[in-house]
């Protein structure tokens, strides 16, 4: 593993070592000491796809829920342990989500650079972006765009969306308008 620890040199410590083909924080290891590097790699490997390293950045975890044109309001996510892992998303009761994430000019920062990148990466319709803000210095990191991103009535859109009155149900209603074509759904109705 000569080439994952001169990556790790390379990047600089502290890094995320994780699948590439996972979600949900599966496979993930944060990764402070070069002596932690070779676990981190091998419960990554257990998983199918690539391995992917990045730089960690140490901050408030956030995410924007994208509907249509619109940047829901963000939500800033605080888990009671370390960092939001799997346990902190589907198991632990005491993670917070804070909805706004913000205050009013980094909302409107951070609902425009989410915007600008689920529009980057060719997306339409709806989904989130999850994003990284640095706790020194407060720039904003994007980590990646969710075009499927969870839709209980407990997941994140559905909670940003009810920050601005927009209920489970309408929400489900305005992802089906965004996702198919108005012609299909004028088509559909008459058949």
């Amino acid at each position: 593993m000569p080439l994952v620890h001169e990556a790790a040199r390379t990047l600089g410590l502290p890094v995320i070592v994780k699948p590439s083909s996972e979600g949900s924080s599966v496979g993930v290891s944060r990764v402070l000491a070069d002596a932690d590097l070779d676990a981190a790699v091998e419960l990554a490997a257990r998983y199918p796809g690539e391995l992917l390293m990045e730089q960690m950045v140490i901050g408030d975890e956030l995410t924007v829920g994208i509907l249509g044109d619109l940047a829901l309001p963000s939500i800033r996510i605080v888990p009671k342990g370390q960092w939001y892992d799997y346990h902190a998303k589907y198991v632990a009761e005491d993670t917070q989500y804070l909805c706004p994430g913000l205050g009013d000019v980094e909302e409107a920062q951070i609902g425009a650079l989410a915007l600008a990148a689920f529009r980057a990466a060719g997306c339409a319709g709806w989904g989130r972006v999850d994003v990284m803000r640095d706790r020194e210095s407060g720039a904003l990191y994007l980590l990646e765009v969710n075009t499927a991103p969870g839709m209980t009535s407990h997941s994140l859109v559905p909670k940003a969306a009810r920050q601005v009155g927009i209920g489970f149900e309408d929400l489900c209603w305005r992802i089906l308008e965004q996702t198919v074509p108005a012609h299909a759904v004028a088509g559909g109705a008459a058949a």
